[in-house]
């Protein structure tokens, strides 16, 4: 768990590290903000996301902790690559390194973390693991607001190797390089055995070691409402998630006039102290209500999250002083924290134990691609195209958030009852 957690964080200090350092990258490297786009979406959304089906079935027939050592050596290496790259070209190809990389940790997790723990205490495993999302995000957030005065600075630095780069560029070997420890670490797990017993539906697909995607589509098929409810469901939250945490230091900014390193050190604390007492509190109401013979305990936990963040998370961009916002911003990182954890149970929990690596790798395909491409657009182009007006930015996030979350709310609910059938069936002794 320690090792998986770390190498989470990792990932995401890696990921999100280049969005801190647009200003001076277009600068120095003379790319264009649709360009900047590409490297944060398309470049590394893309192949992260489609990879990750691939790698799944890896995942279900390899040794696991090898292909997680694998995974974040490459998107270490990749990370440090983006110091010494020249061009944009260059700095693509090191982007979609950093993807295809990190496209391997998510299977790979949730499939030896539901090998490794009972489902009473899957929710506080996997919620343990989510930590290092919002502490490698926190960490990212706060270093980027750090780095805008002391690295982004005029000249060339030579270092020994690599030759003269740019200040800035050399925050990607500060960030990249220690990953190489961590893919180290990662051949110290032990690699759990596959045999949990399963029981499936008479039509299902029988245990294999070498379970085709074809078989796992199949499956998906015969549970669509459970698989697709649960997968847009934590997809409509996370858009939520993915638009605040892109516009909310601008918002920060254009509404109460704070200062690019105050909104980015507030974000930054927020999502490293909060973020992960909301994903651990995640965790504990899931097991509970698991103990209590609630079958469903992962999308009750999603639920609690998606309507305590349509009232809090539409609420702060309304408010009139920045004090109040702040106040707002605590149950916001709480709540939009509170489901991770037991998102990737139910995926787990509603997958054979031979199709986890390929289950998971479509489950994030919907979510990574459906948040990446709604949340932060959905905002723009209410801000751009309804309001017209910069200012307005407050009155788009309300909006998103709201009907997000219902959307959210609304797709766990109606899974529910699936959600029960489909895991009694797979585990009817427990």
């Amino acid at each position: 768990m320690a090792v998986l957690t770390l190498a989470n964080v990792s990932g995401f200090v890696d990921r999100q590290i280049l969005s801190l350092l647009v200003e001076p990258i277009k600068r120095d490297l003379h790319v264009t903000d649709t360009q900047v786009s590409l490297l944060a979406g398309l470049g590394f959304v893309l192949f992260y996301s489609v990879l990750g089906l691939p790698i799944g079935r890896w995942v279900d027939r390899g040794v696991r902790p090898h292909i997680v050592a694998i995974g974040v050596a490459v998107w270490s290496l990749m990370t440090a690559a983006t110091g010494v790259a020249r061009t944009f070209g260059q700095l693509f190809v090191a982007r979609v390194g950093v993807g295809v990389g990190e496209a391997t940790l998510g299977p790979a997790a949730v499939s030896i973390i539901a090998d490794q723990f009972p489902r009473r205490q899957l929710g506080t495993a996997m919620s343990t693991y989510m930590v290092g999302t919002f502490a490698g995000s926190g960490v990212a957030y706060a270093l980027g607001a750090y780095v805008v005065g002391r690295v982004d600075t005029p000249g060339l630095v030579t270092l020994p190797l690599v030759g003269a780069i740019h200040p800035w560029q050399t925050v990607f070997f500060w960030v990249g390089l220690p990953g190489l420890l961590i893919a180290l670490l990662a051949l110290t797990i032990r690699e759990p055995r596959r045999d949990a017993p399963v029981v499936v539906a008479p039509s299902s697909t029988s245990a294999s070691p070498d379970t085709t995607f074809a078989e796992v589509l199949r499956y998906v098929r015969r549970n669509a409402r459970t698989v697709g409810a649960i997968s847009f469901g934590f997809a409509a939250s996370a858009s939520v998630n993915y638009a605040i945490g892109f516009w909310l230091a601008t918002f920060l900014i254009r509404t109460h006039g704070w200062t690019v390193q105050q909104a980015g050190t507030l974000q930054g604390v927020l999502t490293f102290t909060i973020g992960p007492i909301g994903v651990m509190l995640g965790g504990r109401l899931n097991d509970a209500w698991a103990r209590r013979g609630h079958v469903d305990a992962p999308l009750r936990v999603g639920l609690l999250g998606a309507l305590s963040m349509l009232l809090f998370a539409g609420l702060y961009p309304l408010v009139p002083n920045a004090t109040l916002v702040a106040a707002l911003l605590i149950p916001v990182n709480v709540f939009a924290a509170m489901p991770w954890g037991a998102a990737n149970a139910a995926i787990a929990e509603a997958m054979p134990p031979h199709m986890r690596g390929q289950g998971s790798a479509i489950y994030q395909l919907v979510v990574n691609l459906v948040s990446g491409a709604l949340g932060p657009t959905a905002v723009a182009l209410l801000t751009d195209h309804v309001f017209g007006n910069p200012l307005a930015l407050r009155y788009s996030l309300a909006i998103t958030t709201v009907v997000g979350m219902a959307i959210a709310a609304a797709l766990l609910a109606w899974a529910r009852p699936a959600f029960i059938r489909t895991v009694n069936t797979l585990r009817p002794a427990e």
